[in-house]
């Protein structure tokens, strides 16, 4: 049998669906799948969203902090030479990665990633190495088209890259919103003091990259103009302390901590946007599937999933400071038809970007390496 190793560098819980999928899909053609990962690190840990899956294998880790740089060593040596096809997280910070790229003679290697830097600053050097090191790679598999083009740009063969189109399991999600019932939004909206129109919601991490204090500034401009206006902030991390303070504070906030699964949904289904002025990733396909419109700053540093939004058709991108992007979010729970219009894009999309096509386009990319072996 054929045997598939990817490397992640923890296992996050929103990927467990496409692990799954992925496992599933590469067995019907007999080829098997092991998962291997870290532990979460830093201001990742503080998210609180690592998990297991069944089968995967958790590595021996070895953190190194040089010159500002956090770096990772994760024993991979048994699980690599007994692959086909070994599948590494882009990163220069992944020191496991470098003998088995160098090297010639063992396992096809393929890196998995953004294409490029988005989430933060590089400089020349790091991105010259970035790209130096992409191009070790037997093949790429590209979040978005846009890191595609990037690492084509950059000197990697374009016949040798997958595009996946990042995503988590909007159908399950799609389908537990679905599955609110009328009493169970009504007693959610209780509970919280929820007026419907004048909801909005924020998932996702509460960390720097997150623009915590932007957000919590903007909603109270939104509740300035919007009486009645709400915030549910659903996540954790380094900068919980500042919401649970700003909700004690008596202001518009209601901390919910981290969601997953119905209650996610449920939160989703009694909210009307979203609110990210911060780093924006894979939370774009989570307003897809919640069709609740995510209102974004084009001045983050986002991940390549921002790629996704298109102002004006399925979300509002607002540039700024926090009055303007509140002002922005209050205006649109004001104009229903524009809302309506965003809904339906969002649903629209929501079909597109989905586990089970991420799933499907990977096994394309893998069985095209390995025929080209």
């Amino acid at each position: 049998m054929t045997h598939v190793t990817v490397v992640q560098p923890y296992l996050a819980r929103y990927r467990v669906p496409f692990f799954e999928r992925l496992a599933a899909d590469l067995a019907l053609r007999g080829i098997d799948l092991t998962v291997a990962h870290g532990r979460p690190t830093g201001a990742l840990a503080a998210r609180g969203d690592s998990c297991r899956l069944p089968g995967s294998v958790q590595l021996a880790q070895r953190v190194f902090h040089i010159g500002g740089r956090e770096l990772l060593w994760r024993r991979i040596g048994d699980l690599a030479r007994g692959a086909d096809v070994l599948i590494l997280e882009q990163a220069l910070r992944n020191l496991e990665s470098y003998p088995w790229l160098a090297c010639r003679g063992g396992p096809a290697v393929a890196l998995f990633g953004h294409g490029r830097t988005y989430t933060r600053r590089a400089g020349p050097l790091a991105r010259a190495a970035k790209s130096a090191l992409t191009r070790r790679a037997d093949w790429f598999f590209a979040y978005t088209e846009q890191g595609a083009r990037h690492v084509a740009r950059e000197g990697f063969p374009a016949d040798r890259i997958t595009v996946v189109d990042n995503a988590i399991d909007t159908t399950a999600l799609a389908a537990a919103v679905d599955a609110v019932t009328e009493e169970e939004l009504a007693a959610f909206r209780r509970r919280h003091a929820l007026e419907p129109g004048r909801t909005a919601l924020y998932l996702g991490g509460l960390d720097g990259p997150k623009r915590i204090p932007f957000l919590l500034a903007a909603a109270a401009h939104a509740a300035e103009r919007l009486p009645g206006f709400r915030l549910l902030v659903a996540g954790d991390g380094e900068e919980r302390a500042r919401v649970r303070a700003a909700q004690a504070a008596g202001r518009c906030v209601v901390y919910l901590g981290p969601l997953s699964g119905r209650a996610k949904a449920l939160a989703g289904a009694a909210s009307d946007v979203l609110m990210l002025p911060g780093l924006v990733g894979l939370a774009a396909v989570d307003s897809f599937a919640l069709r609740c419109p995510l209102v974004a700053s084009p001045d983050a540093d986002h991940a390549p999933e921002f790629g996704y939004l298109e102002h004006g058709r399925n979300a509002l991108i607002v540039p700024g400071g926090a009055r303007a992007y509140g002002e922005a979010v209050a205006g649109l729970l004001t104009r229903p038809a524009l809302l309506e219009t965003l809904r339906r894009a969002c649903r629209s999309d929501a079909a597109r970007y989905t586990v089970e096509g991420m799933s499907a386009r990977s096994v394309e990319g893998i069985e095209r390496l390995l025929a080209a072996r």
